[in-house]
């Protein structure tokens, strides 16, 4: 079987942080993806402008372009007055069985405390002040005079503070298009969209790491 995901796993891997996390997900409990073995996938991007639907939905085909396929040659201007049911016959006359969706649903702002850090002189904090170890004072002997005037030194504090933060919701469905059905979704929620490639990594990672745990998708083999 060919995993639509295989690259997507070295992604998760790869990344040592993400602005995106997930909100929700629904698995149809009957669905996995080893069930589903889809063969030829459509990635449709539903965006306001042709650049961006072209480009998220380039970059989620990149990970496999043996399987994936982007929708924009097959669902466009030229057929955008047809009914659900002809642009479904329109996909399945094209041999695809699967379908992955992203749809932008709200952008929310949210106002969070940043907490104040304070600093000390030469960044040597309190030295041995306190009583955490069995000799008592923990400077020890042996300490150079910078260690112990670095105990006494003042320290500058930087006051907290308020800031506004936008975070983006975009919701990602998997469809069985052989049986005409839903099969796994999910909200995911994004701080920082400015980068779209990046974006839609942080998505497809953070996606992968729930299919896992809603058992859609089999963890990686060790």
């Amino acid at each position: 079987m060919k995993n639509i995901f295989i690259a997507l796993v070295c992604i998760c891997l790869a990344s040592c942080g993400s602005n995106t996390t997930i909100v929700s997900s629904w698995r149809d409990p009957n669905s996995t993806l080893a069930k589903e073995n889809f063969k030829k996938v459509i990635v449709v991007a539903l965006a306001k402008d042709e650049s961006t639907r072209r480009s998220t939905e380039n970059r989620i085909v990149s990970i496999n372009p043996e399987v994936l396929t982007s929708s924009f040659n097959y669902l466009n201007q030229q057929n955008l007055n047809l009914t659900q049911d002809q642009k479904l016959s329109i996909l399945q006359t094209e041999g695809f069985d699967g379908a992955i969706t992203l749809r932008f649903i709200k952008a929310d702002k949210e106002t969070q405390y940043v907490p104040g850090t304070a600093n000390y002189y030469g960044g040597m904090g309190y030295p041995g002040m306190g009583y955490g170890y069995a000799g008592g004072y923990g400077m020890g002997y042996g300490a150079g005079f910078g260690g112990w005037y670095g105990a006494y030194a003042p320290a500058y504090y930087t006051p907290g503070y308020y800031q506004e933060n936008t975070y983006y919701y975009i919701e990602t469905n998997i469809f069985d298009l052989k049986n005409n059905k839903l099969v796994w979704s999910a909200t995911t929620k994004s701080l920082d969209v400015s980068d779209i490639s990046t974006t839609v990594d942080e998505i497809m990672q953070a996606c992968v790491n729930q299919m896992k745990a809603d058992g859609y998708m089999s963890p990686k083999a060790k």
